[in-house]
């Protein structure tokens, strides 16, 4: 493990600090700015800072010159997303394009797929979603339903897709489809196709979540078309493409997942000084104390896995189940985090500001969105089989 930035790594985020110092707003770090705004406002506030944010260079950071990234080292990388964690910078308004589509698009899209999705995906001008589950087909993607059939030119879809992060915000979605039948296997006749959200067939409705957000929604295709020659890794070869897609998902560091984990802690850890508890400061209870301590120690260890894999990553080895290591380590350790949390409130935890003087938004979205995390990206389940298979060598 080598704990040590290079020159070129700390100039560079001396570079970022400074713009970040100029470019993002005090208020705009703060969670009082964005209260009171609804969805479309707070998706269109961040939707500009980030354009801006490509504008000056700062996205994209380890994406090739060519396709308008920074070529930056994964150091870099990881720099960039801590110093957003501290910054408490706005999230980004294209996750999926940048973390998943962009990525696989530079290594097998066509040259005009390259030409027409990369630099308006970068700049926000397209944002993308991804349509993969459905109401029959969650984890198991394979028994996928909908249809795409070949009239001419143009494939003309048919189904549903569910659980699709950005639904009503999205200009365009990669999605699964079957556009010829299985011949005995499940994984056959699928392909991904790169579909217009701005047309008649596709409506999205958005879907109300625990935290009383609607980042999720639903997508039902009727009769819409996509060209033949929006397929992504050719026709019959969906899942092939999807599993070169989901490669890209699991990350190869959790530096900034750690940062922002770690100042939740402090928040918790702070909250504890605050509150009574049975006539006494929540942090005087020797039970919440042992929570606080032990979900600071699995922050510490999450912290160097990542400067472990981070070093790997700089020294051009490739990830195999430390990817699956690394997720589980992050979403395992935010809940933990979470359950401190829910810990020391108690069961006020579900109401906003149960005392005076005191904002718990951030904390109680944290600790409701939490829940989420050790299933999407591949289930903990999911991800232990796959250590036990190829670290351990357990038999399938």
């Amino acid at each position: 493990m080598d704990l040590r930035f290079s020159k070129e790594d700390e100039d560079f985020r001396s570079e970022f600090q400074a713009w970040l110092a100029i470019n993002l707003p005090q208020e705009m770090r703060a969670p009082e700015f964005w209260r009171g705004k609804s969805d479309d406002e707070q998706f269109q506030i961040r939707r500009d800072w980030e354009a801006g944010k490509a504008e000056a260079g700062y996205c994209g950071i380890q994406w090739p010159t060519e396709y308008g990234g920074r070529g930056g080292t994964p150091t870099m990388k990881a720099i960039y997303d801590e110093e957003l964690a501290k910054a408490n910078a706005p999230r980004s308004v294209n996750p999926l394009g940048l973390a998943f589509l962009g990525p696989t698009v530079m290594a097998i899209g066509t040259d005009e797929q390259k030409r027409d999705i990369i630099k308006p995906l970068l700049h926000t001008e397209t944002i993308w979603c991804q349509g993969f589950s459905e109401p029959g087909a969650g984890s198991d993607l394979a028994a996928l339903q909908m249809k795409a059939d070949q009239r001419g030119d143009d494939y003309i879809l048919n189904g549903q897709k569910i659980w699709t992060t950005n639904a009503m915000h999205g200009d365009k979605i990669f999605t699964l489809a079957r556009t010829s039948p299985s011949e005995g296997s499940r994984h056959a006749g699928i392909s991904m196709l790169l579909v217009d959200m701005h047309q008649p067939g596709v409506e999205a409705r958005p879907l109300k979540q625990i935290t009383g957000e609607s980042e999720f929604g639903e997508v039902f295709f009727t009769d819409a078309l996509c060209p033949t020659a929006e397929v992504l890794g050719g026709e019959g070869n969906g899942w092939q493409t999807a599993m070169l897609l989901l490669s890209f998902e699991r990350g190869s560091s959790a530096i900034g997942q750690y940062t922002e984990f770690r100042h939740q802690w402090d928040l918790v850890a702070n909250l504890a000084q605050q509150l009574e508890r049975d006539g006494q400061k929540a942090a005087k209870d020797p039970v919440l104390r042992q929570k606080l301590a032990a979900s600071l120690v699995d922050l510490e260890c999450l912290k160097y896995h990542s400067w472990h894999i981070l070093t790997q990553t700089s020294q051009g080895k490739d990830l195999g189940a430390e990817a699956s290591m690394t997720k589980m380590m992050w979403s395992e350790t935010f809940r933990k985090v979470s359950d401190t949390y829910e810990a020391v409130l108690g069961t006020a935890f579900q109401v906003p500001d149960p005392q005076p003087g005191l904002s718990l938004e951030e904390l109680t979205t944290m600790a409701l969105w939490s829940r989420s995390c050790t299933i999407w990206g591949g289930s903990q389940q999911v991800q232990r089989s796959i250590v036990a298979e190829r670290v351990l060598g357990l038999p399938r």
